[in-house]
Order: structure tokens, then C-alpha cells, then sequence
């Protein structure tokens, strides 16, 4: 093979990070620089989330990256981005779509646009590349098998004598969305969040709102009743620890659609084993394992998912009053929430 000089290779490498989408044939040059580097760090993409899993194997398999990931919620990634500055630790994250325009705000990312570019809904990507959604995510209950009545929308929620597990709020995307969606369930929306805050009021002064995350270790305890989740997690989680032992639903009076999108650090070491990871998990490959992963593609209408994909998702007809969301208008209100919960909602608890 003809080797490349480090000046023609650098200035091709370079040409990647440019916002305009690749071309077919950069694809190899972009593998070249990725393989070079040898790693990719991630944060907030962990191997039970979304089926992280299989797309890590395979970039390990396929391109010789190494891989490791820290857990963390979005709002946690951007800071850890920020903080670190040029002394990176992390190369990519998966953050939910009200913090991609956040992470772009604060300077913090690098524009990369994937051969599929065209196939991404405009809603779901910034026009630069600067971060763009992989899937998409829609609030569900998972409810514990042992609960009495159990909750079918949001409204039952008041009515129950059940706990209500929620972790997060003001710092996690999908915390952040439980708490649209039941303002949207109850009658407001993007910008007007408080009957969501105020049912959450409600709950803690009835002494059955708990700050316990719910994930496969709490479910497996016994510690979690009832909780709101995106429903690749929910259904996820019911698989893990057992179909028999929890059942997963859409809020019949209403819920919310989001996203969650891949930020490439601004400073990243590995910045091309960074663009590479979001070529293939936007790649009929990558969208396959996110399918396999109970999320919902952001191309499901240009792959054509296996059965076994399909038959992990819940019915369509769940989702009827499931709202697309605002994206513009959510950027704006979600900042506010962590505010209203430390005022209304905490001192309740």
C-alpha cells in the first residue's frame, strides 16, 4: 500500500471535521484516521441503553476500537466536556434533544455529518452537524406486576397508594420529559410545565413520590412500583428482570416523542474514531442494533428492521396521544425545570 504522507493525511483527516455531508469514497480515509487512533471513550452510552452493546462489539470487531464508557446523565456529559477543555477524557456522548442545542450553546462540540445526512428528519438534527438523533424515545410506565390498580394514564397516578420513582429531574433528559409529559397528559405543553409540576406536588405531598432511579439492579430489589421511563428503557428493563414481573404502557391521557442525539467533543483525542462511531450507529447496521435495543430509529422509514426488532416494540396503537415534541420550544423550557422542582416539588418531599 502507497504510504500517505502525515501532511496530505492530516489535511484529508481535517476535511472530515468540515460540516458538509462525506462522500462515499471518504468513508475510507475516515477508517484509516479512526483505526490510527485506535479508541473511542464514550459517556452517557452504556451497553444496556439502546443496545449500546452490539454497536461497541461491532465497532471493536470491524475497526480495531478500543472502547470504554462512564454512565452519566446529558447535562452531566456537556459539563464534563466543558470542564475538561482541551485536557479531554471523553470523545462522544448521547444526549437528549433539548441538550444538543445546549452542548452547541456552550461551545463544546464539533459539526460531523453522516453519509445518511439526508435521511434525518430536519427536526432531529442541527443544520451544521453539530448533533443529531440516532432514536427516538417516548415516556412510558413500567409498573409493577405486585401493584394493585394499576396505573393506566397519569390522572390514575393521584388516585393510587403506590410509589412513583423518579431521579433525575433538571439534569436527566428523560427526567426531564416525564415531567413534559405529564403537563402534556394534563393539559399543558412545552411552554407551560406547571400542571406536570403540579401533579408531581401532589404525589409528594401524599408521601408517595421517591427520588430512586429505576433501572435492572432497583427493579430486580423490589424498590421500584411504578416509574416513567423512554420505552426502549421500560421495555428493556421488563426483559431483564422478567415479563412476569412488570408490564410496560403508554400513558393513555397523553405522553411525549423525543430523541437522543450524539455530540462529538469539541476537543476530542479521537475525534475520528468519534465521526466513524456516529457514521455507523446512523448506518442500516447501526439502526438495526438500536431497533434490537427496543429504541425506535430516527431512519426506521429507510431500513427494513428484522422481526425479532420488531417484535420488541410496543403497538403502534399505544402511541396515540403521544406528542411529537417541540424541539424549539422545549430547548427554551427545559432549563427552567430544575428550578421549579427545587421550589415546588422538593421541599414537599
Amino acid at each position: 500500500m502507497r504510504r500517505i504522507t502525515s501532511s496530505l493525511f492530516a489535511a484529508a483527516v481535517a476535511a472530515l471535521a468540515v460540516a458538509a455531508p462525506v462522500r462515499a469514497d471518504d468513508l475510507a480515509t475516515l477508517e484509516a484516521a479512526a483505526r490510527k487512533e485506535g479508541a473511542i471513550y464514550s459517556v452517557g452510552m452504556p451497553d444496556g441503553w439502546a443496545n449500546w452493546k452490539d454497536t461497541w462489539a461491532q465497532l471493536t470487531e470491524k475497526y480495531g476500537l478500543k472502547h470504554a464508557d462512564t454512565d452519566m446523565s446529558s447535562g452531566e456529559e456537556i459539563a464534563k466536556f466543558a470542564n475538561e477543555g482541551v485536557n479531554a477524557t471523553a470523545d462522544i456522548g448521547d444526549v437528549g434533544l433539548e441538550f444538543g442545542p445546549i452542548a452547541l450553546k456552550r461551545g463544546v462540540t464539533q459539526p460531523y455529518k453522516p453519509t445518511t445526512w439526508d435521511q434525518i428528519p430536519g427536526w432531529a438534527k442541527d443544520a451544521d452537524g453539530h448533533w443529531v438523533i440516532g432514536y427516538t424515545g417516548t415516556i412510558a410506565f413500567i409498573v409493577s406486576n405486585e401493584v394493585k390498580n394499576p396505573p393506566k394514564s397519569w390522572a390514575d397516578l393521584l388516585e393510587g397508594d403506590y410509589k412513583f420513582s423518579i431521579a433525575q429531574v433538571g439534569s436527566a433528559a428523560q427526567d426531564n420529559a416525564a415531567v413534559l409529559a405529564a403537563a402534556v397528559a394534563q393539559g399543558g405543553d412545552e411552554n407551560n410545565l406547571q400542571p406536570g409540576i403540579d401533579l408531581f406536588v401532589k404525589l409528594a405531598e401524599q408521601g408517595r413520590l421517591v427520588s430512586n432511579a429505576a433501572n435492572p439492579a432497583s427493579l430486580e430489589k423490589g424498590e421500584i412500583q411504578v416509574a416513567a421511563l423512554w420505552d426502549f428503557n421500560a421495555l428493556n428493563y421488563r426483559d431483564v428482570v422478567g415479563r412476569d414481573k412488570f408490564t410496560v404502557l403508554i400513558p393513555a391521557d397523553g405522553s411525549i416523542t423525543s430523541g437522543y442525539a450524539t455530540i462529538i467533543n469539541k476537543h476530542a483525542k479521537n475525534a475520528n474514531a468519534a465521526r466513524l462511531a456516529r457514521e455507523y450507529i446512523l448506518s442500516d447496521a447501526g439502526q438495526i442494533n438500536l431497533a434490537n435495543g427496543y429504541a425506535r430509529p430516527i431512519r426506521v422509514d429507510h431500513v427494513t428492521l428484522p422481526e425479532e426488532a420488531k417484535a420488541r416494540l410496543l403497538p403502534s396503537d399505544q402511541y396515540a396521544k403521544a406528542k411529537p415534541i417541540d424541539s424549539e420550544a422545549w430547548t427554551q423550557s427545559a432549563p427552567t425545570i430544575a428550578a421549579k422542582w427545587r421550589d415546588q416539588v422538593a421541599p414537599k418531599l
